[in-house]
């Protein structure tokens, strides 16, 4: 199908580049994919070490700390990184990746049980929300209050930050690490060392800003966009159950094409021209993730949904030192959500929607659901 918005489009057709204004600066958006990957690997031109500004719109009136290892620059980004990158393997254990799946057939049963559901409230939002209590090595307990978070952890609907509560949060969850220590995120952190000392607590607080936003409305976005794609073409469903092993194209595809996340910034140190824009220093760059996975000169018929795309060089995930942290874990969750659905589900009616659109004064972009209310039937065995 051919009826995903890619407002880049004309754009990437005429230049590399599209300037856009972001909290009233101009910052120009690279956007075709080898240029994207070029500059996501130049962390001396286009530097993370930017506290509050990597994300865009920038995050300074949502938190307080700097997110760890995501805003700072190799060499030292692979030192922090390998701080916590065991837990972000935890979905590659057989046991953590089997309450996964039992988190999804959970919820899915009960979506099957149920008249109708609201797939982003009662299914995305507590999947993503229990299975970051396995990523993180907590009781499932934790979940009931993230799941009040909703689909942002840092701004509600009316806008209001949400983001003061959750680190005041964080923070109680590492003195009570400290004072019960075990297996867990917050106790790990309250022990490691970073170049011969221990962490201080706004490192630690940086690194459980990023584990609770950086992949937070990313997979309920995701997880909801799968559940609508299904609805609309249930012969893709059939085609998953003729040959399970398909699922892991079919999640690739997904998140070449359905990525929430617009782009992400970069900081230019000095001066710099980006295909005939000049940044002026400590200005912002965009590498723009969503447009470089519908580049033409990569991918075929790029606005179309090919299941079976292969090779599929997306970068859904990012590219170079800051890769996402997360992948192993959206991996993980989408490919049991799509194994589940083509085991349980034969047909899936979408009774309601209102989409969560990104408007920005220079492109409108959709990323997912405030709403998808939609009803399951079983498949038959």
């Amino acid at each position: 199908m051919s009826d995903y918005n890619d407002p880049f489009q004309e754009a990437r057709g005429k230049c590399p580049i599209h300037v856009g204004t972001f909290d009233g600066e101009k910052v120009p958006m690279i956007l075709r994919l080898k240029d994207v990957r070029t500059a996501a690997k130049d962390s001396t031109t286009f530097s993370s070490d930017a506290p509050l500004r990597v994300p865009i719109p920038s995050e300074k009136d949502v938190r307080t700390v700097r997110q760890y290892p995501l805003e700072v620059d190799p060499p030292v980004h692979a030192e922090y990184r390998k701080i916590v990158e065991p837990f972000f393997l935890r979905p590659k254990q057989p046991d953590v990746l089997a309450k996964i799946h039992g988190l999804i057939d959970s919820l899915l049963n009960k979506a099957l049980e149920a008249g109708s559901i609201d797939a982003v409230k009662d299914f995305a939002i507590p999947l993503q929300s229990y299975a970051l209590t396995y990523l993180l090595n907590v009781s499932e307990k934790e979940a009931e209050l993230w799941v009040s978070w909703g689909i942002h952890v840092f701004k509600d609907g009316d806008g209001k930050s949400k983001g003061p509560f959750m680190e005041k949060y964080c923070q109680q969850m590492f003195e009570a690490a400290a004072e019960n220590p075990g297996d867990d995120f917050f106790s790990a952190l309250n022990q490691a060392e970073f170049q011969g000392r221990l962490l201080t607590m706004e490192e630690k607080l940086g690194y459980a800003n990023i584990a609770f936003a950086g992949g937070r409305d990313t997979i309920i976005h995701t997880a909801t966009r799968i559940i609508a794609y299904f609805a609309e073409h249930p012969e893709a469903l059939d085609w998953i159950r003729e040959n399970p092993a398909r699922i892991n194209l079919a999640s690739e595809e997904f998140f070449r094409l359905f990525i929430p996340l617009t782009h992400i910034g970069r900081v230019c140190p000095v001066k710099t021209d980006v295909h005939g824009f000049e940044v002026q220093a400590e200005g912002r760059v965009s590498l723009c993730w969503s447009s470089a996975n519908r580049d033409p000169e990569v991918f075929d018929e790029p606005n179309e949904v090919k299941l079976d795309r292969k090779p599929n060089p997306h970068v859904a995930f990012g590219f170079g030192a800051h890769n996402c942290l997360g992948a192993h874990h959206a991996r993980a969750i989408m490919r049991g959500l799509i194994k589940a659905l083509s085991e349980k589900v034969s047909d899936i009616e979408v009774l309601e929607t209102t989409e969560l659109v990104e408007r920005e004064p220079d492109y409108t972009r959709m990323v997912g659901y405030e709403l998808l209310r939609t009803k399951f039937t079983k498949l038959s065995s």
